[in-house]
């Protein structure tokens, strides 16, 4: 019987922006993905990059106010250095736990370039809340490049070590949508092949097509639609989401919250309709199950934990779509 074809997205709790943490909490992925070899799946990851891309764009923005003669690195640099940085220790985890259970099986990862829409209205309303917490003058000089900045309350200014009496901000930027995924072709040829391929990492890298020209986005796609795109270009069987939850939650009449388990296509649909999920948090993952379970019958999707991804195929935990 032939193996399932598997997309995994990652969520940021199997990374850190602590270089230490990081290589601890990535032992933690790499067994979930061994877990799911065993288990007779085909994988390609995807994964979030959300502390790691703030971090990096942070420490360059710092390094050119120093430097004078060094220019600012553009937001796609700092993407495509996250999908670098984050592979590196994801692919290393994921070698060793294979080879520590007698599998040889290779780990690539593939710097992923994804198409966005130039007139996407996420570029009027950007919400990805980036970097560091700034000072005035810190945002002043952001504001000046033509980046958004937002205020931010006073208690995390203070938490973010803002002298009493001033300020905090954050640079924030958009979120458009993937259209395409410019090195799909490698990954298939990867994944066809009995390799385990890391792609699209932080939802890839934005760029605009201009001829043949691609170039960066300042914006972060989120990695739950791309992932759904991926799955799709792959026709996988299946898409997990592993995040820190073992459901997703939804409130009912009186307010409490309930599990959700076992849902419907058509249930899934109209508690979007109803405004059940969370913008920022839920929203995103349950869209991305429902693009991909609604192009093709006898797909499934999951958000689960990524902990107990073998309670999870056992349908023990998650929220599975079908």
């Amino acid at each position: 019987m032939a193996n399932k074809k598997c997309v995994v997205a990652l969520g940021r709790n199997s990374f850190s922006s602590s270089f230490p943490k990081q290589q601890e909490r990535v032992k933690t992925a790499a067994k979930a993905i061994a877990d799911l070899v065993e288990e007779g799946r085909d994988i390609v990851i995807t994964h979030s990059n959300g502390p790691q891309v703030g971090m990096i764009w942070s420490a360059l923005s710092e390094y050119s106010r120093n430097h004078k003669e060094r220019t600012n690195a553009p937001m796609s640099i700092c993407g495509a250095m996250s999908q670098g940085y984050i592979g590196y220790d994801l692919q290393n985890a994921i070698r060793t736990e294979l080879l520590n259970r007698g599998i040889y099986k290779p780990v690539s990862t593939i710097i992923t370039q994804v198409r966005v829409d130039p007139f996407d209205k996420a570029f009027n309303n950007p919400t990805k809340v980036i970097g560091k917490v700034l000072t005035e003058d810190e945002a002043n000089l952001e504001e000046k490049k033509g980046n958004h900045i937002v205020e931010i309350s006073d208690e995390e200014a203070r938490e973010a070590g803002i002298p009493e009496g001033e300020k905090g901000y954050r640079r924030i930027i958009a979120s458009p949508h993937p259209i395409d995924i410019y090195e799909i072709d490698a990954i298939k040829t990867l994944f066809d092949n009995g390799q385990l391929v890391i792609a699209a990492g932080g939802g890839g890298i934005p760029v605009l097509q201009q001829y043949s020209n691609l170039k960066g986005a300042s914006a972060i796609i989120e990695k739950d639609y791309t992932a759904a795109a991926l799955a799709n270009m792959l026709d996988a069987d299946e898409l997990l989401i592993l995040s820190s939850c073992d459901y997703l939650t939804v409130k009912d009449e009186d307010g409490s919250e309930v599990e959700l388990k076992e849902i419907s296509k058509e249930e899934a649909e109209q508690m979007v309709a109803d405004d059940k999920f969370d913008a920022i948090t839920s929203l995103p993952k349950i869209e991305a199950a429902l693009d991909f379970v609604g192009v093709k019958d006898g797909r499934s999707a999951c958000i689960s934990n990524l902990e107990k991804v073998k309670e999870t195929l056992d349908k023990k935990v998650g929220t599975w779509i079908n």
